[in-house]
């Protein structure tokens, strides 16, 4: 179990293994500043989480939201956690894809090694209760045994930098010994939530890259340029995602130069990635063989590779998305009526359901029985489908149509009589709203053409 707040005001008497990050008070400001704002926020965000629920992209509850909002992993519905997937999918193909030597890793979550600059100071205690209820020790037999039992518990990642400075080694082998080259890796983290005493979860996504002392500066800027990029090929609105340096006074540790991407939500911006140039204090740390596996330069001397890390926060990055994508729009239908619609247009390579299959007028069993064909085709092809068909409730298809505009469906295909007689398809659009009739035998075709050619947009 976690360690309450009770025990850790005791085990504060411990030496620590590491030394205690305290935020910059232009930080805390700032924080305070944005809260007087926190109610003018509150029933938009409110509105829009709903959204959210209610569309199956995040599990219901006020403990939920709030983590949603803290950029922490909550519970994800079927839609959200395929985005989630998605996200992570580009992620990776944008890193290691690129024409750099990008390599892909992956390390342990948990470690029992308690060395300085090892995993962070999260740790997962067991039998703390059996210690406390030992009501006959004294206080400082309480502290001897609490910190052997804190120095035999797990010790929990709180970033993935460590265990790719820990592969570095290897890696350097790999590549014949030549810079620069990367390690990537995704995971779950744990880090200290607000002072609750229990850990916050959060899916990172991390590039580490090893180059030349005298090249770091320019592969920050590489890098930040291409993360922004990539923020930006995704967003219905492009200038919500932005990058700025970090003031000097707000450096971690080892580190000489930072550039946060940030989006601006509704109750202000928050970073989504974070890059580093670390210098190569830790690599030496993390890894004593490191020196001796160097090659001499023109000068006899060796030169430690610099470490610049790239460091994102998925989940937060997933919300990022999703109030990018949503578009409340109004107009007039025929009897001049305003009408209200809401659509999250995530990008087509998102979106976790591409389209959606619905019954019309007709003999439903035999309807029925072409969605199940055409679920299976589509499935084989990879194409995410929502099988409308089996929702029993009667409800209008313009009902039906602003559903699945809330749900992101790129495209709704109709199976109606014209299906069964001429093998005709109504498919609807998400982002123009025009029906188009399609035969069939087409609309598997169409609809990989299609997803394959916005991967470029």
């Amino acid at each position: 179990m976690m360690l309450s707040r009770g025990v850790r005001r005791v085990l504060l008497r411990l030496p620590s293994t590491r030394e205690l990050r305290i935020a910059p008070l232009a930080q805390i400001r700032e924080r305070c500043d944005a809260s007087s704002n926190q109610d003018l926020d509150q029933d938009q965000f409110m509105t829009l989480m709903q959204l959210f629920v209610e569309r199956h992209y995040i599990s219901p509850g006020q403990t939920n939201m709030e983590f949603v909002r803290r950029g922490m992993n909550c519970d994800y519905g079927p839609l959200g956690l395929e985005l989630r997937r998605n996200v992570l999918d580009q992620w990776w193909r944008s890193v290691t894809g690129s024409r750099v030597q990008v390599f892909g890793i992956n390390t342990r979550s948990s470690s029992q090694d308690t060395a300085e600059g090892g995993w962070g100071h999260v740790r997962i205690v067991e039998n703390l209760k059996e210690l406390l209820e030992h009501e006959e020790l004294s206080k400082e037999q309480l502290i001897q045994k609490a910190r052997l039992l804190l120095q035999r518990s797990l010790s929990v990642r709180s970033n993935l930098l460590q265990g790719a400075l820990e592969q570095f080694v290897p890696s350097f082998e790999l590549v014949n010994r030549k810079l620069p080259f990367g390690l990537a890796e995704t995971g779950l983290c744990f880090q200290p939530s607000d002072g609750s005493g229990c850990p916050a979860e959060v899916n990172q996504a991390s590039l580490v890259w090893f180059c030349l002392p005298r090249t770091s500066p320019q592969w920050l800027d590489h890098w930040t340029r291409q993360r922004l990029k990539w923020w930006r090929k995704f967003a219905l609105s492009p200038s919500e995602f932005s990058s700025s340096d970090v003031p000097e006074v707000e450096l971690e540790p080892a580190t000489t130069r930072g550039v946060k991407i940030v989006y601006n939500f509704p109750w202000g911006q928050e970073p989504l990635e974070s890059l580093w140039i670390r210098g190569d204090a830790e690599l030496l740390c993390a890894r004593k063989g490191v020196y001796s596996k160097l090659k001499k330069g023109r000068d006899g001397r060796k030169s430690v590779p610099h470490v610049v890390s790239v460091t994102g926060n998925i989940d937060r990055g997933l919300m990022a998305f999703l109030f990018n994508s949503l578009q409340l729009l109004k107009r007039e239908d025929i009897k001049l009526k305003l009408q209200h619609r809401k659509v999250l247009k995530l990008h087509p390579v998102l979106a976790p359901v591409k389209v959606a299959l619905a019954i019309g007028k007709g003999a439903t069993n035999e309807l029925r029985q072409i969605c199940e064909g055409l679920l299976q085709e589509f499935t084989e092809a990879e194409i995410s489908t929502w099988p409308g068909y089996l929702e029993t409730a009667q409800t209008s298809m313009e009902r039906v149509n602003a559903k699945y505009d809330e749900m992101g469906v790129l495209f709704t295909v109709v199976i109606s009589e014209s299906t069964l007689e001429k093998g005709l398809l109504q498919v609807r659009s998400r982002d123009t709203t025009i029906k188009e009739t399609m035969h069939i035998s087409e609309i598997k075709n169409f609809l990989c053409k299609y997803i394959s050619s916005t991967d470029n947009i």
